[in-house]
């Protein structure tokens, strides 16, 4: 069934656009129709009408080059292509390193320096696996073999489903900007289950207290990142990151600030939260205040260039790695303290708002959360 035509030279069959045009009486002899008509391959009338447009504008070119052919003032040789085939002068659109840059200076703002690496890497390996082409150019079997790449690196499957993700964003962007008529050929390609992903093992709680032992007896910043983040939970990233000023032992109930700083955003909204000091990462926290000179607390991590979490994740990982057992990183006391939490039997939307979690439910967006007497309560019962 075919809609109502809704803009100039459009009109809808099953919920895609096409466009449609008849064609000039005086250009009839060169098609092999009265009419030129392309699948938009969109159900958005905005996007279908920017790319009908361009259509549009390349028609005009060809039928204009057409009449001055006939009348001898061109030749098709000087670049204006026959028009039997229907298919106007192919629409070249950026390369993908020109779309990675309009990636970036649209999507980076409030993002951390880790999202502008990942988008940087994808590309590459995509650049090196099947080359720097235009957006239109790139075919659904060259997006296999991209993939078939990825694992001949040795990459988990997670990684290149990771990659996809980055390169599908970029090129799906790009044909939106650019109101281009192609499909993103990296959308729906397999991905064979590989049974290769390595999930990160919580710390047991015996080997947290001995390494929270010697952080105290080595006593310096690097052990108090590694004591703050064993009693908190924090991601890495929020801790590095952390101000002095968001370290508040003077209060009633002493507690850290995690919110969003220029030089260190954080993953979610619900990210932005409030967590009760206690055990090591209380002591942590008095060292540093005691100790730390300047705005940040962790200034071999942090500061106004941004955060350098990969930087910290190598240093600590490397302290970690003869303490802890295999397969467990900083990452790690994340994943214990949620297990701690279970243990005692802490309800589990207490347990989402001491981490950060996103919490399903639309009841649990309402209402302004746990204060620091109910979340302090539970964060204590971690060292009885």
């Amino acid at each position: 069934m075919v809609d109502t035509q809704t803009a100039p030279y459009l009109f809808r069959k099953r919920g895609i656009y096409y466009f449609s045009r008849h064609i000039p009486t005086d250009l009839r002899a060169h098609y092999r129709a009265k009419r030129f008509v392309r699948s938009l391959r969109t159900r958005s009338e905005s996007k279908a009408v920017r790319t009908a447009s361009i259509w549009n504008d390349r028609l005009e070119s060809v039928w204009a080059g057409l009449r001055l052919e006939r009348i001898g003032l061109v030749s098709s040789a000087n670049g204006f292509a026959h028009p039997l085939s229907q298919t106007p002068p192919p629409i070249a659109g950026p390369t993908m390193s020109e779309a990675l840059e309009t990636y970036l200076r649209l999507k980076k703002g409030g993002k951390t320096s880790l999202f502008e690496t990942t988008a940087n890497r994808s590309v590459d390996y995509l650049i090196a696996a099947i080359g720097d082409k235009t957006i239109a150019s790139y075919t659904t079997p060259e997006a296999g073999q991209f993939r078939d790449a990825l694992f001949a690196r040795g990459l988990s499957s997670s990684s290149v489903k990771r990659i996809f993700s980055v390169i599908k964003a970029i090129v799906h962007l790009s044909i939106t900007e650019n109101g281009l008529a192609c499909q993103n050929a990296f959308r729906g390609i397999y991905m064979p289950e590989r049974n290769d992903v390595r999930k990160r093992k919580p710390i047991p709680i015996d080997v947290i207290r001995d390494i929270q032992r010697e952080c105290r007896e080595i006593d310096d910043d690097i052990r108090w990142l590694i004591a703050l983040i064993s009693d908190t939970g924090m991601r890495l990233a929020e801790a590095a990151g952390l101000l002095v000023a968001d370290l508040k032992l003077d209060d009633e109930i002493p507690h850290v600030v995690i919110q969003p700083h220029e030089w260190r955003p954080l993953k979610t909204t619900s990210s932005h939260r409030e967590i009760p000091l206690v055990g090591a990462s209380l002591w942590a926290c008095g060292r540093i205040v005691a100790n730390v000179e300047g705005p940040y607390a962790f200034p071999r991590y942090a500061s106004a260039r941004g955060t350098n979490s990969n930087h910290a994740s190598a240093g600590l990982n490397k302290w970690l790695k003869p303490r802890a057992p295999e397969g467990c990183v900083v990452h790690s006391f994340r994943h214990s303290l949620r297990d701690r939490l279970r243990a005692i039997q802490c309800p589990a939307d207490i347990v989402d708002t001491i981490g950060g979690w996103s919490t399903n439910g639309i009841g649990q967006q309402y209402g302004n959360g746990y204060n620091l007497d109910i979340t302090e309560k539970w964060m204590r019962k971690l060292l009885a």
